[in-house]
């Protein structure tokens, strides 16, 4: 599971513009409906992302031991407008697991760093949302309507399991730090002491 992170965060630009040009055959006659469909379903069991409110990203900010901020890859991909570029919040129990890929875009934070991100981002008008990859939630985006990729695909082209609400997304990431630090220890094992 942690390869398919790293995987994708080695090209996560590629994903992003790739998603885009896969939702745009949503507007297709008669294979529209299952392009959409196929998207959505892979929102719903794979990847998607979660709206947050922003007394939930301060909690889940607090429950996280490790913080680092990269660029915005929406923003870096996309470029449709001028906010700010350095406010994509990954977040950890313990340590990163994907700042091995690209060292020179990650910065540690604290947690008065992170919470002044996501200020400067709402009074930029932006929207927090956590982001889920497979069964893990790993990164605070704080993104705009014109660069947001799930928020365009939900919006613009119907792709509505690409972003979405739940009541219980900080309970689940509570759940995801408990678990964390044991799936960290696990592959940090020698290969000898995994198989006892």
């Amino acid at each position: 599971m942690h390869h398919s992170f790293r995987f994708y965060n080695r090209h996560r630009e590629w994903f992003l513009r790739y998603y885009i040009f896969q939702a745009k055959w949503t507007r297709v006659p008669l294979i529209g409906g299952l392009v959409r469909a196929v998207a959505n379903l892979y929102g719903r069991n794979v990847s998607g992302a979660y709206l947050l409110t922003p007394a939930e990203a301060d909690e889940i900010i607090d429950m996280s031991s490790g913080l680092t901020v990269v660029p915005c890859t929406c923003r870096q991909v996309f470029h449709n407008c001028h906010r700010t570029i350095e406010s994509e919040i990954m977040v950890s129990a313990s340590r990163n697991i994907f700042s091995g890929e690209r060292p020179k875009e990650y910065r540690e934070i604290t947690k008065e760093e992170a919470r002044a991100i996501l200020r400067q981002c709402e009074g930029e008008g932006s929207i927090h949302t956590i982001i889920k990859c497979r069964q893990d939630l790993y990164a605070i985006c704080n993104c705009c309507a014109c660069c947001c990729v799930p928020l365009r695909l939900s919006k613009k082209y119907g792709i509505g399991r690409a972003l979405v609400r739940a009541k219980n997304i900080v309970e689940r990431f509570r759940e995801r730090q408990r678990a964390e630090p044991e799936v960290e220890r696990s592959l940090s094992l020698p290969v000898e002491e995994k198989g006892r």
